[in-house]
């Protein structure tokens, strides 16, 4: 095995781990992104509650939870005259069906939907300052982690209107959840701290053992470029796969009756929709990239646009004047992906399409070395013709030249510019030796 093939094969491997790699950042930054994050987490809290579904069984689980701790056929008892005392288990019957339909017009409100986002984000700002080390809001007294929700019993007891003190009537820590125990708080925020970077650590060894597979292997940098770019695609294409069958699964083990199922379904495909963006916007990548390994490679159609664009590509304020357009009306205006929302990862997409772009300029210019830049070929075309205009009366005619001679030596010519490009972007590592044996073949056979 020559240097070169034992490069190739390493340059091979890396390419593949940087895809598996690429695959694990995908659920990495979905985390980060609706675990970790309190805008999307309260966001899409607050979509659930708008779904008429997910707050069919919300309203139903609030009014469960009143009548498990509060007596209400005893209260209404009590708030009754004595003939009319008889009714009031009936009537506690009746106000179950009521208080459903109240409780779930009331959530439809913008009021309602409002407080229900700011009381998540409240909760998930509180869940964040425990795992990132805790704060005045949350004890850890006798080794434990609990949160008082004495306040909120009192609030939704005057919500409802009836109640009767629940608040006071509990024991103080029947008020109190146990989050976490001292053991477990130690590996939650151990975890924590690892999601918090893992998008990024992921990222990274990708994006950097794809740069160590292009660094090693020169010759085979397009075939790398159209690996990775393939790999994006499976990788976005197996998530998305995931997701469909992970939420068969889910929603099987979460709902507990058919009629909870919807609902069920509908908060899976919430949660899980920031993940299909990612996924999405990972396959745009992996497009992006095939098609511009496809743009460097010998192609007849690479070939000719690459031709076509040589003249405007020599001149940097025009090429990177275009470049600067489509990335703007991209990234800016279009924004395909999530990504471009944040400043960081767009400025990040831009530099390495600006790289990807470089290369392909100076590639373009070595394999067309006598394209003239733009300007200067629209003055040259301009004086050809004016000088054809002036000479036209005057010239006189050319020797006759039989068609088969004529035919022979363009396509002379043209082989022979072939076969220099060919050779350029063998030098360049724009093709493989394998691709280069082939593709000579087919221009000394005339094809």
């Amino acid at each position: 095995m020559t240097e070169q093939a034992h490069h190739r094969g390493w340059a091979r491997t890396l390419v593949v781990l940087a895809t598996i790699l690429a695959f694990l950042a995908i659920f990495a930054i979905w985390v980060n992104r609706q675990l970790l994050n309190t805008d999307n987490f309260a966001n899409t809290s607050s979509q659930m509650l708008q779904d008429d579904k997910i707050r069919a069984q919300v309203s139903g689980y609030l009014v469960d939870q009143l009548y498990q701790n509060v007596d209400v056929a005893g209260e209404i008892n009590a708030a009754l005259p004595d003939q009319l005392k008889p009714l009031a288990a009936p009537a506690a019957g009746a106000f179950r069906d009521f208080a459903e339909r109240t409780v779930n017009e009331g959530l439809q409100r913008p009021r309602a939907q409002q407080a229900w986002e700011n009381a998540t984000r409240a909760a998930h700002k509180l869940l964040l300052k425990t795992l990132d080390g805790g704060g005045p809001n949350v004890s850890t007294d006798n080794g434990v982690v609990t949160l008082d929700l004495k306040s909120l019993l009192t609030a939704m007891e005057q919500r409802v209107g009836i109640g009767g003190g629940v608040a006071d009537k509990l024991p103080a820590d029947a008020a109190q959840i146990t989050v976490l125990k001292s053991d477990q708080l130690s590996t939650a925020q151990s975890a924590f701290k690892l999601l918090r970077h893992l998008p990024v650590i992921l990222l990274g060894l990708s994006l950097a053992l794809f740069g160590i597979a292009l660094a090693i292997s020169p010759g085979w940098r397009r075939n790398a470029i159209r690996a990775y770019g393939i790999g994006f695609i499976v990788a976005g294409a197996l998530t998305l796969v995931a997701v469909s069958l992970l939420g068969d699964v889910v929603v099987g083990s979460l709902a507990t009756t058919d009629a909870t199922r919807p609902a069920v379904f509908q908060v899976w495909g919430l949660s899980t929709s920031l993940l299909r963006e990612v996924a999405d916007a990972t396959i745009f990548y992996g497009i992006v990239m095939l098609l511009g390994a496809l743009l460097a490679g010998p192609t007849s159609t690479a070939v000719a646009t690459r031709r076509a664009l040589a003249p405007y590509l020599r001149d940097p304020a025009m090429a990177y004047g275009g470049v600067a357009v489509v990335l703007g009306v991209v990234v800016l205006w279009w924004e395909p992906t999530p990504a471009m929302h944040n400043p960081w990862t767009a400025a990040l997409l831009v530099v390495l399409c600006l790289a990807g772009f470089e290369g392909l300029r100076r590639r373009t210019a070595q394999e067309f070395p006598d394209a003239a830049d733009a300007r200067a070929a629209a003055t040259l075309a301009k004086d050809r013709l004016v000088s054809v205009a002036k000479s036209a009366t005057t010239r006189t005619a050319p020797a006759p030249v039989t068609a088969a001679s004529a035919t022979a030596a363009v396509s002379q010519d043209t082989r022979l510019a072939d076969l220099e490009r060919l050779n350029l972007l063998h030098d360049a590592g724009g093709v493989d030796d394998e691709e280069f044996v082939a593709e000579k073949a087919r221009i000394l056979n005339g094809a």
